[in-house]
């Protein structure tokens, strides 16, 4: 099965982890206006779907990993205001803009990032009410070892919400999308962050990220009992919804 791992965003020897943290350090500084300007702010449409997935559960300790810029967590912040949410994320680049937000906002005590690494958590087995992850898990270097570990760190019954890119089907949204993703996102990319590398490496990792149903698989191979998948705005990006 084709995972993520097999695409890389540099052309160098490093390994795909420490390369994606490099290509979120470039970025970091435009990362949030690219985002809502390539998707036409539909981005913040599929975070508030995902997180009202969470709302009848009520959850009050939250862990968002690839937490990035920290917008999936704020928007929880705002919608189940739980008691506390840790981000982690290996960029710290990212995580700066994160600390910038959650001071300007006066959410420290309820909202604290940290440098960490998706496949080795740094909390104990069952910790948290909910895990969130907003784009991430494409980037994870191992895909089943990042999961697994998401599912480790979840109390038994807890919640795992990801939102992630996928490829659609139908016509003419497949040829649309393709044509999009792989012409203009990396030509707006370069203009506005520099590194145009970086928006080459979106499409590549979304063509190789096993999405839909094959995602469910991995989930459940890995410790999920219950797992459910929901295409948004015809398919272009999936909500994932895995319980343990």
């Amino acid at each position: 099965m084709a995972t993520s791992e097999t695409v890389k965003p540099y052309n160098d020897n490093t390994d795909k982890k420490q390369q994606v943290a490099d290509m979120f350090d470039n970025i970091s500084g435009t990362y949030d206006f690219l985002n809502h300007f390539l998707s036409l702010g539909i981005d913040i449409i599929w975070r508030k779907k995902a997180i009202h997935t969470l709302k009848t559960a009520q959850p009050q300790f939250l862990l968002d990993v690839a937490t990035g810029t920290g917008d999936f967590a704020l928007e929880a912040l705002r919608i189940l205001r739980p008691q506390k949410i840790i981000g982690v994320d290996i960029s710290q680049g990212m995580l700066d803009v994160a600390k910038e937000k959650i001071a300007k906002k006066g959410l420290g005590d309820r909202f604290e990032v940290a440098l960490g690494d998706s496949e080795n958590l740094p909390f104990a087995t069952g910790t948290f009410d909910a895990v969130t992850v907003g784009f991430g898990v494409r980037n994870f270097e191992n895909l089943e070892r990042g999961l697994a570990d998401i599912c480790r760190v979840l109390k038994p019954g807890g919640r795992a919400v990801i939102l992630e890119f996928s490829k659609p089907k139908g016509f003419p949204v497949k040829q649309l999308y393709h044509f999009y993703f792989n012409h203009v996102t990396p030509r707006i990319g370069k203009l506005f962050s520099k590194d145009d590398r970086a928006y080459r490496y979106l499409p590549e990792s979304v063509a190789q990220f096993p999405d839909g149903r094959r995602f469910t698989d991995i989930l459940r191979q890995v410790g999920f009992s219950q797992t459910e998948y929901r295409p948004q705005t015809f398919g272009i990006c999936t909500l994932y919804i895995g319980t343990k």
